[in-house]
């Protein structure tokens, strides 16, 4: 199957085009508030570790617990007006963090934090769903990698500029620049035609009805679909090393590297995601020449499991290397291999999915592997009573390559095999028969 290039999506899909420059707007300032966030909490909390953990999991923990629902909202109701309205909403809950500024206040850092994260998980479910249907199949590949690779450009860009904003003008004008995003990402959203976000629907399906029967059937198709379930492992199997990336970011930064070179704990921390951000661009832009490589000589199995080994060996490595250079060289290349990895295997179960089922799988396997990184950021904040930073990073980056080792075991023991020919499924009568039969 030929695939697009990025200039050909961005060029030729005005509908494309007006949403991603929403999103790079409003991830650049998701990063000013991130940063920001993570260092008002260490400074308010006297940089106690239980204070960023709890930051932490108060993004993770409501993903895991409304990604289903957001996901069935996402394949009943309009993609369009639920991207509005989220954007429109998290203009207000923005500014809550100004209200921050003693320990006694960090509830309602904590209580944002929780908001902002369940109104953007509605927006992903809803803009994840529309995307295939809006860049089409053979532009699939090409738009999810612009979509990816953008936001983690812009978490470079977004680290940096966060953390120099953060230390020359304060904190509080980081969130009001993500604030002023969101108007901007709302903007771009409401030049999106409702048509093109969607699939036509027969009238039984009207979105007011059946709800929870929705997210009941989405959790079926996952358990009935064995190499759907296989590639939904695979993120919870490495989200229990993974899951700890961010905690681990903060403490290396903000209290092992911080002095080295003269730079303070923001500038530390902002420079760890920056490298951060800069791998995973790159591996997202090097994704639709791979996946069109992996594609031709139907590498799919091999190619999965090795990059999920090799990156989790690059993180493990960060642990033990003794500036923080060496340390951004590390994530850098772990992250380079993880966005290519992620660009192709999200391409993948977009395609083995039905357009009908896609909103509600895509955040159903969103929401195991937050329930599982949620966990994991919680036990790496109690263990960093008994060990050390370093010590946390290693183990977590062996924990997150195992998912690479059992995925290449479970194919060549002939637990799981790949489908001869992968593509969506437009035919009502081809849908979900076919691909269960095609994944064996």
């Amino acid at each position: 199957m030929a695939s697009l290039t990025y200039m050909q999506v961005l060029r030729g899909n005005r509908t494309f085009r007006r949403l991603w420059l929403g999103q790079v707007v409003s991830e650049l300032g998701n990063w000013f508030n991130f940063i920001a966030g993570l260092g008002l909490v260490r400074a308010v909390s006297a940089n106690a570790p239980e204070a960023t953990a709890i930051m932490l999991m108060c993004r993770l923990a409501p993903f895991a617990l409304i990604s289903p629902i957001a996901g069935a909202f996402a394949d009943r109701w309009s993609r369009r007006t639920v991207m509005l309205v989220t954007d429109l909403a998290r203009v207000i809950v923005a500014l809550g963090f100004l209200m921050v500024r003693r320990p006694e206040d960090l509830w309602i850092a904590y209580t944002c934090n929780v908001a902002l994260t369940i109104l953007g998980t509605f927006f992903e479910a809803a803009k994840n769903a529309a995307t295939p249907n809006i860049v089409g199949d053979e532009g699939l590949l090409a738009g999810n990698a612009l979509m990816f690779s953008s936001r983690f450009l812009l978490m470079t860009l977004g680290s940096v500029l966060g953390g120099w904003a953060s230390a020359r003008f304060g904190y509080h004008t980081a969130f009001l620049i993500n604030s002023a995003s969101f108007l901007v990402s709302a903007y771009s959203v409401w030049l999106v035609p409702e048509r093109e976000t969607r699939q036509e629907m027969r009238d039984e399906e009207a979105p007011q009805q059946k709800l929870w029967r929705d997210v009941r059937e989405g959790w079926s198709y996952i358990a009935k679909n064995r190499l759907v379930t296989a590639i939904i492992g695979v993120n919870i199997l490495w989200a229990t090393g993974g899951g700890a990336v961010n905690l681990i970011t903060d403490r290396l930064g903000g209290i092992v590297f911080a002095g080295q070179s003269g730079m303070k704990p923001d500038a530390a921390v902002a420079a760890l995601y920056a490298a951060s951000g800069a791998g995973l661009f790159l591996g997202m832009m090097f994704a639709r020449r791979v996946g069109s490589h992996i594609e031709l000589h139907r590498a799919t199995v091999p190619f999965i499991g090795w990059t999920l080994i090799t990156q989790g060996i690059f993180f493990a490595l960060m642990g033990v290397l003794p500036t923080i250079w060496l340390a951004c060289a590390m994530v850098f290349m772990s992250r380079i291999v993880i966005g290519v990895e992620f660009a192709y295997q999200e391409t993948l179960i977009m395609r083995l999915v039905p357009d009908n089922l896609r909103g509600r799988v895509s955040t159903m396997d969103r929401s195991l592997e937050f329930m599982v990184w949620t966990v994991s950021t919680a036990i790496a904040g109690w263990s960093l009573h008994l060990i050390t930073p370093r010590m946390l990073t290693f183990i977590c980056g062996l924990l997150s390559a195992s998912p690479g080792v059992v995925w290449l075991v479970a194919f060549a023991s002939r637990m799981l095999k790949m489908p001869q020919k992968i593509g969506r499924e437009e035919d009502e009568n081809e849908s979900e028969e076919t691909v269960l039969a095609s994944a064996g």
